[in-house]
């Protein structure tokens, strides 16, 4: 570890530019609130003192109204009647206009991942495959239609999902009220958030607009981390209230997205993000293909078909296949690196002529590169390719050296936090 008063500098640093950043996306969505209230008519909004509400990120607003709606009931009737049957009988059940058609989209785009988990693991199952447990058709109508993760996720691949529904961790209704009281905290901590971000900063509305082009470069830097924090924020909300109600029915969800803030690789991104998608796509994809067991070529082959499989699954549209190019190409420069750095030579090499600082300062040096690119690559996926050029070339182009230096320097602060916290969650 790093001195203390080099840590707490960096953390310090790092919060200043979250905040002043995070102030002057705030300066400039006041001072062109009218201009862009004509160009995306901004909601008016009386639950946050009558601050108009930036409209434009579509999956909050869908899943908002849907939730408002009816999901919330469902959620809540489910709840009710799986608490109820834990108590009587150990046993759970469930449950012409474009709102309709996206549901039906999302929900089925996600039952494919479900479905196609059931049926490998099917296909694994030594013959008679019918004998084996967990093959009955019954479980593969519970797997699937398992209501509260039917529309959105999170993914939990079938083995697990089996084996928790076998022995589910059932909570007396004391623990399982305590359950809900925490759980419900948190969401309503992180939808006020969300929606806080929304009504402050008109972070989506402004990468929608010319504007883009000539704010300043704290408040494109503030815009950037506007919008990956949203996003983080976001999939706590929509992560964590099915991820509340596994609890309740005695299942173990899969970790809720760890903060984009303290991610300083791309292969964190991935592990660490969406977990059960990452392990869905561990399991099915990259391993039947031959993941690293097959040599250099092999490896970048699996790697690269995951990433294809990412991008189709998500409705491959040319910006999704641009930003899984692009992240694959992080992940192979990163994992290029670590196994230079791994060799004996390079590894005896540093360890003789530097530190364990130095060593951890080099790392953080390196890991400013990559999350650059990190948070450029993930831009594309989350404003599309012409948000993405225009980062490229403000910040690295016409802002070199000086704005490109800067932001490696903030990076640089962001990653010792990043590596501070990754040690921390490893021992914990």
């Amino acid at each position: 570890m790093l001195p203390q008063w080099e840590l707490t500098l960096y953390l310090l640093a790092s919060l200043g530019f979250h905040f002043y950043s995070f102030y002057e996306v705030y300066k400039v969505s006041r001072e062109h609130e009218d201009e862009l209230d004509q160009e995306f008519e901004l909601e008016m909004d009386t639950l946050f003192g009558g601050l108009k509400k930036d409209p434009t990120d579509f999956e909050w607003n869908f899943w908002l109204e849907w939730g408002k709606r009816s999901l919330v009931w469902l959620f809540l009737g489910h709840a009710a009647v799986s608490q109820l049957a834990t108590l009587l009988a150990k046993k759970r059940r469930w449950y012409e206009t474009d709102s309709e058609y996206y549901l039906l989209q999302f929900t089925l785009t996600v039952r494919c991942l479900f479905y196609t988990s059931f049926s490998l693991e099917l296909c694994r199952q030594p013959a008679p495959a019918p004998a084996q447990p967990g093959s009955s058709f019954p479980w593969l109508l519970a797997y699937v239609f398992y209501y509260p993760v039917f529309h959105n996720g999170p993914i939990l691949n079938f083995p697990e999902f089996f084996k928790q529904m076998q022995q589910p961790e059932l909570s007396s209704p004391k623990q399982s009220l305590c359950i809900l009281a925490k759980g419900l905290g948190r969401l309503l901590c992180w939808w006020w958030l969300a929606e806080l971000m929304v009504h402050l900063m008109f972070m989506h509305a402004l990468h929608s607009s010319p504007l883009l082009e000539s704010v300043s470069c704290w408040t494109l830097g503030g815009l950037a981390l506007a919008q990956v924090l949203f996003f983080y924020v976001k999939y706590l909300v929509l992560f964590g209230v099915p991820a509340l109600l596994m609890r309740l029915d005695g299942l173990k969800p899969p970790p809720l997205p760890r903060c984009v803030s303290t991610m300083f690789s791309f292969t964190g991104m991935w592990r660490y993000f969406d977990v059960g998608l990452h392990n869905f796509l561990i399991r099915y994809v990259y391993i039947p293909l031959g993941g690293s067991q097959r040599g250099l070529l092999g490896t970048l082959l699996s790697t690269a078909m995951t990433f294809a499989f990412v991008s189709y699954w998500h409705g491959s549209y040319e910006d999704l296949w641009c930003w899984a190019t692009l992240n694959w190409l992080g992940v192979t420069v990163e994992s290029g690196a670590q196994r230079l750095l791994e060799r004996r030579c390079v590894r005896e090499t540093l360890t003789r002529y530097l530190s364990p600082q130095a060593r951890r300062r080099l790392h953080a040096l390196l890991a400013s590169c990559s999350t650059s690119m990190l948070i450029l690559f993930n831009l594309v996926f989350l404003g599309g390719i012409q948000v993405g050029k225009t980062y490229w070339d403000r910040i690295f182009l016409q802002g070199w050296p000086w704005v490109t230096l800067s932001v490696l320097g903030f990076l640089y602060c962001y990653s010792h936090v990043g590596i501070a916290w990754a040690q921390t969650y490893t021992v914990l």
